[in-house]
């Protein structure tokens, strides 16, 4: 009896008896096409790279999985998702995805299909989702780009989750957009890629400090207007 209360002590010493199981570090799946995989980049200088150091900068304990591959769809995301949830059981999923739909012409309902179906399998896993919005060229025409954005923003008010609406805001419709892409005039350079993480983070960063039932703002409502820029993927 005696030397059953001396290891007790002895753990509790060591910390090892503490009422609480220790918590594992959150993990954070992006799920995107090229512009999260560091298309046409060096390693380490796009966006998603660039959110784990800010994370260890503000000193947020997160792993962040990068399963974003150039050119997928939001067929290719929601066929790819079910084998992330269950392999990385991830605390939130950033779904970037969509740019390549619009490229290849894809049909509008599917698109929003898939993304909804993709929040929804990420809530019954028990992960937070942040959406990222992107734009279409105007050269689809107002209708077409209104009804692409709404896709977004209709999937972010059905399932109460945070929306982005335009990735590359202050990118794609800056006053030296040009200067912002490289010879596709499609993919952002490096030199970008700290604005779009300063897109993301406001909307990702309390999904990293809410408790899983707290409620989230709904998104602002969708102003129809045409975009100013360019922003099809690979």
């Amino acid at each position: 009896m005696r030397n059953c209360i001396v290891l007790w002590a002895l753990a509790c010493g060591l910390g090892l008896c503490t009422g609480a199981p220790a918590q594992a570090t959150p993990t954070i799946v992006v799920l995107g096409d090229s512009l999260s995989a560091e298309y046409g980049l060096p390693r380490g200088s796009g966006w998603v790279a660039l959110l784990e150091q800010r994370l260890t900068t503000e000193k947020i304990a997160a792993n962040v999985v990068n399963a974003s591959i150039s050119g997928d769809t939001t067929s290719g995301g929601r066929s790819r998702l079910p084998a992330l949830l269950q392999q990385q059981k991830p605390s939130v999923v950033v779904i970037e995805l969509g740019g390549n739909d619009a490229l290849r012409g894809l049909p509008l309902a599917n698109t929003q299909a898939n993304l909804a179906a993709m929040v929804q399998a990420s809530q019954q896993a028990g992960a937070k989702v942040l959406l990222l919005g992107i734009q279409v060229p105007p050269n689809y025409g107002a209708d077409y780009s209104y009804k692409f954005a709404l896709s977004f923003s209709s999937v972010s008010t059905a399932a109460k989750v945070p929306l982005v609406p335009f990735l590359l805001a202050g990118i794609a419709d800056g006053p030296d957009a040009t200067a912002q892409f490289q010879a596709d005039r499609i993919h952002p350079k490096a030199q970008a890629h700290p604005r779009i993480l300063d897109n993301v983070w406001p909307a990702l960063l309390p999904l990293l400090r809410l408790p899983p039932s707290s409620p989230l703002a709904p998104p602002a409502p969708l102003k129809r207007k045409a975009p100013v820029h360019s922003a099809s993927v690979h």
